[in-house]
């Protein structure tokens, strides 16, 4: 998971390098075209859901490894909850951007749409893998003291998202106001 993390970590490392890029070939005007900067506060409350939603996986993580399958259900549940809140307010975002620009618009709306959505996407893989172990734990599966990698792994993964999601933030909703 550490390497494939690693890898992923590249990518969007490439697509954020690609971003400072752009933006200072462009010119002084950025975003271009009478776009106007980006609003922060649907961002920010979607930062205020997404990064507190690792505790409950660190919760449930540690309590599998005590035993306690309930931490686990408890901990994944709230996991589950928060990263499909954040994904509901991403897509509301979209709706209201859309209607100002669209991929095709430019070299921003392409930067913005590709990276965000990039992230959504492994918001919803890190939700599938979440929701797998839910059910997984719910129809008895063998976790327990001993047997909890795909917990841990798992917990890997939605960190990395979190953690991504802050490299986002800064470089597309603050960076501009730079």
């Amino acid at each position: 998971m550490v390497m494939f993390v690693a890898t992923e970590a590249t990518l969007f490392a490439c697509l954020l390098g690609s971003y400072f890029y752009l933006r200072f070939q462009y010119g002084p005007q950025w975003p271009p075209d009478g776009i106007e900067d980006p609003k922060l506060l649907k961002p920010l409350v979607m930062t205020a859901v997404l990064l507190p939603s690792s505790l409950p996986v660190v919760w449930a993580e540690h309590g599998i490894r005590r035993g306690q399958r309930w931490r686990l259900r408890a901990g994944l549940t709230a996991t589950l909850l928060l990263g499909a809140t954040f994904l509901t307010l991403q897509a509301t975002e979209y709706a209201e951007k859309l209607k100002h620009f669209t991929m095709t618009t430019d070299v921003y709306g392409s930067l913005f749409y590709l990276i965000t959505g990039f992230h959504g996407l492994h918001v919803l893989v890190g939700l599938t893998m979440i929701g797998w172990l839910l059910a997984a734990s719910l129809r008895g599966g063998s976790f327990g003291a001993h047997r909890h990698d795909r917990v841990r792994n798992a917990a890997i993964y939605w960190h990395f998202v979190d953690l991504v999601w802050i490299a986002i933030l800064f470089t597309i909703y603050l960076s501009p106001r730079l």
